[in-house]
């Protein structure tokens, strides 16, 4: 929503004018006052090095220190009941290299200290590297994590990969691996959108009738590097203020050993919230002009101070990224952690907590924005 209301509106609308001016006419009065021009994106012309994203640099960065890793794979499994026709298949996955140009981009390594990493967008459409494997129920699981983990050679590789297991005649798995340089959580919709569509019509012998995307991912690129450039003095201020004096990680009693190399593993802990207790939690967000997100972040923050973390609570959260509504169905990587930081001191209440934390997760940096998938949710 807000995405969209900064595209119609052409100005940079903090997520909070949501919440201070909750009715359409407040809201058009806060419209009518910004003052900050908002660049549109559109389709830019195209240079001989098209530069990256700054998430796509990062990644691109750790990838040339650390190598090729599984690290930053985004593996999506999904079964297939019926019969499978590779060659369909085939032809749909070169159909998403044409509608997605990040799927067909590679990053090759540059050298010499001036030398600035850049996006070869390879001619469209590519052919996706598709192996198609007979597995046993017993295999089947195993099959799938040796295929995630196999790492990607970005530099000359497309950063999309599939691999169908079939148990039976009409029993498949099809497994899309793509790396996060490409793509990121809110890929996936458009994804699982477009492929289905463009095999179906593969399948009558039809080329997919989807219109291409409005901007592409360069445009994207080269969008974000010329706000970046008016924003970077502020920004840096910004978050230096913001994180000056933050603990380097949270003292709580069972952290286990830090390991001296990354290792990407993780774990996930999943639980059921009561109806009820989320009834509750979703009053209280409106009745404090908040978020469901923003009560359970402050509940997050409480939880750890009690268990020993102190009263400087950071906590790393992903947001969306996608600024611009033109973005919404793209395929491409986006996200980006923002670090909130919680300040417990002084014994406040809950109420005075959920305060603080408001402020906190807005933010008076006027380009900051709090997760979109929470704001989709409360």
């Amino acid at each position: 929503m807000v995405a969209a209301l900064r595209a119609e509106a052409g100005t940079e609308l903090p997520v909070r004018a949501l919440f201070d001016h909750p009715s359409a006419a407040a809201l058009a009065g806060e419209l009518e006052r910004a003052r900050t021009a908002r660049a549109p994106l559109t389709v830019q012309p195209c240079p001989a090095r098209p530069p990256l994203s700054a998430g796509q640099r990062r990644l691109w960065f750790l990838h040339q220190a650390d190598g090729p890793t599984a690290t930053y794979n985004v593996p999506l499994a999904v079964r297939v009941n019926g019969p499978l026709d590779p060659a369909a298949l085939r032809a749909a996955l070169r159909d998403l290299t044409e509608r997605h140009e990040v799927l067909r981009t590679v990053f090759p390594a540059v050298t010499g200290a001036d030398a600035e990493p850049y996006q070869r967008v390879l001619p469209a459409p590519q052919g996706v590297p598709l192996t198609v494997t007979s597995v046993a129920d017993g295999e089947w699981e195993r099959a799938l994590a040796d295929a995630a983990r196999q790492p990607f050679a970005i530099e000359r590789e497309l950063p999309l990969r599939a691999h169908v297991f079939s148990l039976a005649p009409e029993r498949h798995t099809l497994l899309l691996v793509l790396h996060h340089i490409a793509g990121d959580e809110w890929s996936l919709p458009p994804l699982l959108r477009d492929l289905p569509a463009g095999y179906r019509a593969r399948l009558a012998g039809a080329a997919p009738a989807t219109a291409p995307p409005p901007v592409s991912y360069v445009d994207y690129a080269l969008w974000q590097r010329a706000g970046a450039a008016e924003r970077e003095a502020e920004s840096l201020a910004y978050w230096r203020a913001r994180l000056a004096g933050a603990p380097e990680r949270l003292a709580l009693p069972w952290t286990l050993p830090v390991p001296q190399r990354p290792t990407g593993r993780g774990g996930v802990e999943r639980f059921t919230l009561d109806p009820r207790v989320y009834a509750r939690v979703r009053e209280l967000a409106l009745r404090t002009r908040t978020s469901t997100f923003m009560v359970v972040h402050a509940a997050l923050a409480a939880t750890l101070s009690r268990l020993g973390a102190g009263q400087d609570i950071p906590v790393g959260v992903p947001v969306a990224g996608r600024g611009d509504a033109a973005l919404d169905d793209l395929v491409g990587f986006f996200i980006n952690t923002l670090v909130l930081r919680v300040d417990l001191s002084g014994q406040p209440t809950f109420l005075d907590l959920l305060a603080r934390v408001r402020e906190m997760d807005w933010g008076p940096w006027r380009t900051r924005r709090c997760p979109s998938s929470a704001w989709s949710r409360s």
